[in-house]
């Protein structure tokens, strides 16, 4: 193989690889947005359980809600904004609220936890190039962002 052939197939890899963290950063939305459904959904339901004989109108909104949730309808959203170096991950609430949830490494795909709106926190707390370490965080992630402190 020539350096120029060489250098096309590393190039390649590379595009690839940033295709596929954008991939896994739009999975990993869609899996916090489920969370938040489930987690919102039980809240009503647990509300309802507590309002058992009392007000119609707190009910015909806790149902309204549950309704509203499971058609997708949701007071939240995650974007992403890409920087130089990373992807970050912001929630934003049903204000206009927007607050960091984590971030990604655009080139390895590691994602850390955010110390603030501008930088992440040491260490790495997944790794989604390793399948193992991504069905982990996607079946363990929550909405608020518990599942990125280290235990």
């Amino acid at each position: 193989m020539t350096d120029f052939t060489t250098y096309v197939a590393q190039q390649d890899a590379r595009n690839t690889l940033e295709l596929n963290v954008r991939k896994w950063c739009l999975m990993l939305i869609d899996a916090l947005k489920d969370n938040y459904r489930e987690y919102a959904i039980r809240g009503h339901q647990k509300s309802l359980a507590r309002l058992e004989g009392n007000t119609e109108t707190g009910i015909a909104y806790h149902n309204r809600c549950i309704e509203e949730l499971s058609n997708g309808i949701l007071p939240i959203d995650y974007e992403i904004e890409s920087g130089r170096k990373y992807h970050k991950i912001i929630f934003v609430d049903g204000g206009a609220s927007r607050s960091v949830h984590c971030f990604v490494d655009k080139k390895t795909g590691e994602v850390y936890k955010s110390a603030s709106w501008r930088t992440p926190a040491k260490g790495v707390r997944y790794d989604m190039r390793l399948i193992e370490q991504r069905e982990q965080m996607l079946a363990n992630c929550d909405w608020s962002g518990g599942y990125l402190y280290v235990k």
